[in-house]
């Protein structure tokens, strides 16, 4: 009888923790994990060898989690996509041991959190089913003590390939909604995407620059939180004045609590510079549930955040704790910057502006558009991200539109943003797809957007939200879209429309709206923000595809004036160091079946739409190696027509962001860093044109425009210059002539006809330089000829070159004997990277380079090869 009224030494400690509130604690389980092809998909038979359990890496995909095993060839390399498509037409398991102690199991609460799924994934613990996924965008949280036992458990993840899961649905309906693009290898019929009908990066069913690799697998951390009485579930700093004197802040608390209680709730601020300031106490009540509080911050002369190259990217720090009679229950930790934003709409002489003012200065946007970092984004690190980012910094950019095709980000890629100064607008995840009407989707969409919405909120990079990329202006101008509305009765066209309206003009504001109220939402993009129509010149942002898209000139940039341009671009190839990785010496043709397999545009015919614009200026490419120097030339002097338009505009136009900033792989696209971040030619121009201070000399229609562009904020006196000069170097006249640079403006200085400026010299052997000049330092340069480089009668510039040492490496010191036009320097297969490249070179001039690498000197000059405009192309014929 004595024994059964006594308890054991280690239920006595049970009891104790038990009766003892702890902190939060957090297990990561990112560890440990294996995967294998679900024996009952009908893959099985052909793929038997799959069946057995490997390791598996989380975050990560099955296509991943295959190459690391061996199993399959490099996805990116030759034409191995087709043969993979396999993989995400099968359902895949996934499984972890979990030993859970007596102190896990003593606490209150265990949660089991999964940070991201994709997609469609049965979450079981010891046989028991607690959840079904159906949302790669979306954090899951069940809680798991009740299936736990002593010792072993086992977590299973059972992932439903979604093109099978959702196909035979979608094929027995009356219609299926306009999508993006079909896919090339047979596995949905034309025009019926499943991807239209799921929460998943729309990019990964391919795109017109990346393959189609239908992901699954744990893409995001997984771990377990044990808690007792209470914990956090989101904290965010909420800004609700911001001025140079003082900033009233709000800390809200979302807080979970699993009884009535009394709490204390404490925020200390640290300032830039390190110092903490007194912490913010404040006495609640919490009741059963989640409970919502604001406690208010106030800051005396705030230290502001501000936009490269506008000032300081200052950013606070926020610790917040909860705790009962002295004991912690739960922490969180926000970092943020203090700034305004407000997207400016006004009615003015052009129709309706766009531009984005922070901390009261008007912000002329100059970026491009960034698209997912990888095929396979869990592989992709965090190094990778921040060069990409830093070279976006490097190139004077100040935004970057986060498409909606993709995915948001991780947290590590928005403070790196932050550090930057670099702004984000950020899309919601909808790549251009007509989206279902339905209650629940749109219920799904509408938790997805509050939960990015917390998460990210606090970021200052993120200065705007955005519905979605290309739906209203797909709904209203696309000739499938608009076949599409006379196929369908006028009642359900009717209910499409307003499921988009209510979607995007309806729920994904209010989410920004109650959660992020200090940052503006757009509708989509392009967009009026359901004022009117998309697409327009006068009113919101544009995007512009009649050059490329429609095979127009690309000197019809000059002609294309919007209030903002948020997409144009130019297609070329990466460097041939990227293409040697993908692509076999022996498939190395503009059109062989492998280099059309990396080329995405068209079903493959954009390589010759990439000729098309190479034979327009320049001519006929000798080499393929010329075919792919050219390119990058044509992409970057394009590209360099159209920004210096847009920025010479201001304040019409208050934006100009180029399609695109990147790649998810070794391919062709209109990107300015390649897939391995390495600089084409138009990353380089971009460092020029997108300068803070700049000389805009354009030349269209027989006369030459000049323009001074300043984002400073303050006037300085400057001089520019114009010579004429021929190709073999003779100055046939030079002036130089005295100007203000007015602050946040473009000013006009001259507009000189062919015949004031040329005076009737030879066409083909004349072009003009013009110079930016300050404190007797050129800032800025640009070359200005009459006719196109194919009709140009270039000479052998006689490039040399002369090597020296520096303190932290090389430099090569070029000269041109004669004019040298679009100078490249090319170290083949040699990882050495220059500072400057893509340059014009007049008579007799030369430019010093830093080089950065590891390899000797002597490599170097062995390596190096100078390319240019003369003997890329064939002769013309007669």
């Amino acid at each position: 009888m004595l024994r059964s009224a006594l308890l054991s030494a280690a239920a006595l400690a049970t009891l104790a923790t038990a009766a003892m509130a702890g902190p939060v604690e957090t297990r990561s389980l990112n560890q440990g994990w294996s995967f294998r092809l679900d024996p009952a998909d009908a893959a099985a038979e052909a793929h038997a060898a799959e069946l057995q359990w490997r390791p598996a890496t989380v975050p990560g995909v099955v296509q991943t989690d295959l190459l690391a095993a061996g199993r399959i060839p490099d996805p990116f390399a030759d034409a191995n996509e087709a043969q993979l498509q396999w993989i995400g037409l099968a359902d895949w398991q996934y499984r972890r041991t979990l030993d859970a102690d007596a102190a896990l199991l003593a606490r209150d609460h265990v949660d089991l959190v999964f940070d991201g799924l994709d997609t469609f994934a049965e979450v079981s613990v010891n046989g028991v089913k607690l959840l079904s996924a159906d949302n790669q965008h979306r954090r899951w949280r069940v809680p798991v003590k009740a299936v736990l036992k002593p010792g072993a458990n086992e977590i299973a993840v059972t992932f439903k390939s979604p093109i099978k899961k959702l196909q035979p649905d979608i094929l027995k309906q009356p219609y299926v909604l306009p999508g993006a693009y079909d896919s090339a290898f047979g596995d949905e019929p034309a025009a019926k995407h499943t991807s239209t009908y799921v929460r998943k990066s729309p990019y990964h069913y391919g795109w017109d620059w990346g393959p189609r690799y239908v992901t699954e697998g744990i893409w995001r951390e997984v771990r377990l939180e044990a808690w007792d009485e209470a914990r956090i579930d989101g904290f965010r700093i909420r800004q609700d004045q911001v001025t140079a004197d003082h900033a009233r802040l709000s800390a809200e608390f979302e807080i979970e609590s699993d009884g009535t209680r009394t709490v204390e709730l404490a925020v200390t601020p640290t300032t830039p510079d390190g110092a903490a300031l007194p912490a913010v106490r404040q006495t609640v009540t919490l009741a059963p549930g989640l409970n919502r509080v604001s406690v208010s911050v106030p800051i005396a002369a705030p230290k502001l955040w501000w936009p490269a190259g506008y000032g300081r990217q200052d950013l606070y720090r926020f610790n917040a704790s909860v705790t009962l009679d002295g004991a912690v229950l739960a922490k969180a930790e926000r970092r943020s910057g203090l700034r305004t934003v407000e997207l400016r709409r006004e009615a003015d002489a052009w129709g309706k502006s766009m531009a984005f003012v922070i901390n009261g200065v008007p912000v002329f946007a100059k970026g491009a558009n960034l698209i997912p970092f990888d095929s396979f984004s869990p592989r992709v690190s965090d190094e990778k991200m921040r060069a990409i980012l830093t070279s976006a910094r490097d190139a004077n950019m100040n935004m970057l539109r986060m498409w909606g095709g993709g995915h948001y980000q991780s947290d590590a890629f928005y403070a790196m943003a932050d550090e930057l100064g670099l702004m984000i607008w950020q899309d919601f995840m909808f790549g251009g797809a007509i989206p279902p009407y339905d209650v629940a989707f749109r219920e799904n969409t509408r938790v997805e957007a509050v939960e990015q919405v917390k998460r990210l909120g606090d970021h200052p990079s993120i200065v705007l939200w955005s519905g979605n990329n290309e739906v209203q202006t797909g709904w209203e101008n696309w000739g499938d879209r608009v076949a599409f509305k006379t196929a369908i009765p006028p009642e359900e066209r009717e209910r499409i429309v307003v499921g988009m309206t209510t979607l995007f003009g309806q729920v994904l504001r209010g989410a920004v709206a109650e959660n992020d109220p200090d940052t503006p939402y757009w509708a989509g993009s392009p967009s009026t923000d359901y004022d009117g129509g998309a697409d327009l010149l006068t009113d919101g942002d544009r995007h512009y595809w009649s050059v490329w898209g429609g095979s127009l000139p690309v000197e019809e940039y000059l002609h294309v004036t919007p209030r903002f341009m948020s997409e144009y671009g130019l297609q070329s190839q990466p460097e041939m160091r990227t293409l040697k990785t993908a692509i076999k010496p022996r498939d190395m043709s503009v059109n062989s079946t492998v280099m059309r397999a990396h080329q995405k545009y068209a079903k493959g015919e954009g390589n010759d739409r990439i000729l098309f614009y190479i034979r327009r200026n320049y001519g006929e490419p000798k080499t393929f190696e010329d075919f792919v120097y050219l390119s990058q030339v044509m992409q970057a002097e394009g590209i360099e027509l159209a920004a210096l338009h847009h920025r010479s505009s201001r304040p019409q136009t208050m934006g100009s962001l180029y399609w695109q900033l990147n790649d998810v792989w070794p391919g062709a696209s209109w990107s300015s860093l390649d897939y391995y971040g390495r600089w084409k030619a138009l990353q380089y121009h971009a460092r020029r044109f997108y300068a803070p201070v700049a000389m805009a000399a354009v030349h269209d229609k027989g006369a030459t425009t000049v323009t001074l562009l300043s984002d400073r904020t303050t006037a300085a006196p400057v001089r520019w210059r114009v010579r004429v000069m021929d190709v073999d170097g003779k100055v046939l006249s030079d002036g130089t002539s005295d100007a203000e640079l007015k602050p946040l403006a473009a000013t006009q200085v001259a507009s000189l006809s062919d015949t004031t400026l040329f005076k009737g010299a030879d066409p083909a052997r004349t072009f003009a330089v013009f110079e930016l000049i300050e404190d007797g330092k050129t800032i800025s340069r640009g070359v200005v000829t009459q006719v196109p480089a194919k009709a140009m009668a270039l000479p052998d510039p006689r490039l040399s070159t002369v090597w020296s040492k520096t303190a932290d490496g090389y430099a090569v010191t070029v000269k041109a004997a004669k004019l040298a036009r679009a100078v490249w320097l090319d170290f083949g297969d040699l990882d050495a990277t220059p500072a400057d490249n893509a340059f014009d070179l007049p008579p007799g001039e030369a430019i010093t380079i830093r080089v950065t690498s590891k390899a000797s000197l002597d490599k170097l000059k062995r390596a190096l090869t100078l390319r240019s405009l003369y003997g890329a192309t064939k002769p013309t014929t007669p």
